[in-house]
């Protein structure tokens, strides 16, 4: 039996350390937020906050995690995912969705650690990311209006 703290509540997994958080929080806490994409770490769907740092949760091993507070995007909260948030919503990031959990916890973690990011802080933030729609201009517009907005 593994403990894990996972939106502000600590959850008794019984599952081998060996499996990966993604599936922890899916298929053991119904965290269907947290989306699954590509299972290699490459398309960012599945990013989660680690003691708020963005981690992708398909190669995180529960077992690694330890006393980490875990941060879905059914938990995030706070200033900077607020306005985050908002931002999505004012220029209408999404299309068709599956990837936007992902993309919008990177997002608070770059905002969260660098309040006012240049083009390339933000595309090196995003990158590994992958929108299949292809909102890449709409996603960096909204960390813009959500970094002014947090000034």
């Amino acid at each position: 039996m593994l403990k894990l703290n996972v939106d502000g509540v600590s959850h008794d997994v019984d599952a081998d350390p060996d499996m990966p958080l993604l599936w922890a929080l899916r298929d053991h806490l119904d965290k269907t937020g947290t989306k699954y994409g590509c299972g290699i770490a490459q398309c960012g769907a599945c990013t989660v906050h680690l003691d708020g740092q963005p981690v992708r949760s398909c190669q995180t091993r529960i077992g690694d995690v330890g006393e980490a507070k875990v941060t879905t995007i059914q938990g995030v909260s706070g200033r900077v995912a607020d306005a985050v948030q908002t931002a999505w919503r004012s220029l209408d990031v999404v299309q068709c969705g599956y990837c936007q959990s992902g993309q919008i916890m990177s997002a608070i973690g770059l905002l969260s650690t660098t309040p006012k990011p240049s083009d390339a802080e933000i595309d090196g933030a995003m990158d590994g990311n992958i929108c299949r729609c292809g909102t890449y201009q709409r996603v960096r517009a909204a960390i813009h209006e959500a970094a002014r907005s947090l000034a």
